[in-house]
């Protein structure tokens, strides 16, 4: 007979950790299922994102920066840009005084996708925490704290 397994947790539904994973499930389909008709993965739209952001402080973005904003690893960041290059929403070209760096760009392709994508995940995402009506700005404050207690380093 196997040992009994303890948990500090009485039940699943005790345990944020697994509350998160199971909301986290949730949320990612139905991320999927808007993103998907814009031949976008999340990955992809949260980088495209990250550079418009970027984009709006200065023309000079690299991929460094925008795996910085994204709290992302560089070598997989540079794999979704070239991803992103090759379905033509971004253009990488030589950073002008870095020469081991380039400049990324959204194209005029990226850019309609890109706020097609916006209307359609900020809809998504309104309509599936809408349960929290007015409890939502306390939720995302929380999640932030959260956030900047795990970073690492």
């Amino acid at each position: 007979m196997p040992k009994r397994i303890e948990f500090h947790f009485k039940k699943p539904e005790d345990s944020p950790g697994y509350l998160l994973g199971q909301l986290t499930m949730l949320w990612q389909r139905k991320q999927r299922r808007v993103l998907d008709p814009l031949d976008l993965t999340h990955t992809q739209f949260v980088l495209l994102c990250a550079l418009a952001w970027l984009s709006r402080e200065s023309d000079q973005v690299t991929q460094v920066d925008i795996a910085n904003q994204g709290n992302a690893d560089t070598m997989m960041v540079s794999k979704v840009l070239r991803t992103l290059e090759e379905k033509k929403f971004i253009t990488r070209q030589e950073h002008p005084t870095d020469t081991r760096a380039k400049t990324i760009k959204l194209t005029s392709e990226g850019e309609a996708v890109l706020q097609k994508a916006i209307i359609c995940v900020e809809t998504a995402d309104l309509e599936f925490f809408q349960r929290l009506g007015t409890d939502l700005t306390d939720f995302n404050s929380t999640i932030v704290a959260l956030i900047e207690q795990n970073k690492p380093g």
